[in-house]
């Protein structure tokens, strides 16, 4: 015998109601607008525009580098600041940015404005001991006050804003 292949649907018994779609159709078709929104490029990013968030964040970094370690004389927590820099960094690159900076460019742009942002604090925290009366040059004050903190404070930056812009 040969076989007939699948029966076709009868169709709704009489009395019965059948929906056009199922219900859950509702939530697809927003996940399905949501996809296509996230799949745009941002029309308003650009390389300029990343650069400069990025480098209102280092500015805000190495402020925070000279009160952190200046007028409140935290140490431990410069390394804190320095992982917030660098996340800080690499996140306003992304966002500014967008698609339009290749993830690789986005690394070393990334990486250079954490570290000249740690740098700029170091040299923040050299002036502010000046001000208050120190005589040491920059590398003494920094190695006698600080020790292997500012090293890893560089590491740190860099090692977050190398994640975080990949």
């Amino acid at each position: 015998m040969s076989d007939p292949g699948p029966t076709p649907d009868p169709g709704p018994t009489p009395g019965e109601r059948r929906l056009a779609h199922p219900p859950s159709d509702r939530y697809r078709e927003a996940e399905i607008r949501a996809e296509a929104a996230r799949a745009e490029p941002d029309p308003s990013a650009s390389v300029a525009r990343g650069v400069a968030l990025a480098i209102a964040v280092a500015v805000v970094g190495a402020v925070a580098i000279v009160v952190l370690g200046g007028l409140l004389t935290l140490t431990a927590g410069l390394l804190v600041a320095a992982a917030a820099i660098g996340w800080g960094v690499a996140l306003a690159l992304r966002f500014g940015a967008g698609d339009r900076m290749a993830p690789p460019r986005r690394v070393a742009v990334a990486l250079a404005i954490a570290t000249a942002s740690v740098l700029a604090g170091q040299l923040g925290l050299w002036q502010n001991a000046r001000i208050e009366g120190g005589v040491l040059p920059l590398l003494d004050y920094l190695g006698e006050v600080f020790g292997p903190l500012v090293p890893l404070q560089f590491a740190v930056a860099a090692l977050t804003a190398w994640i975080a812009a990949r």
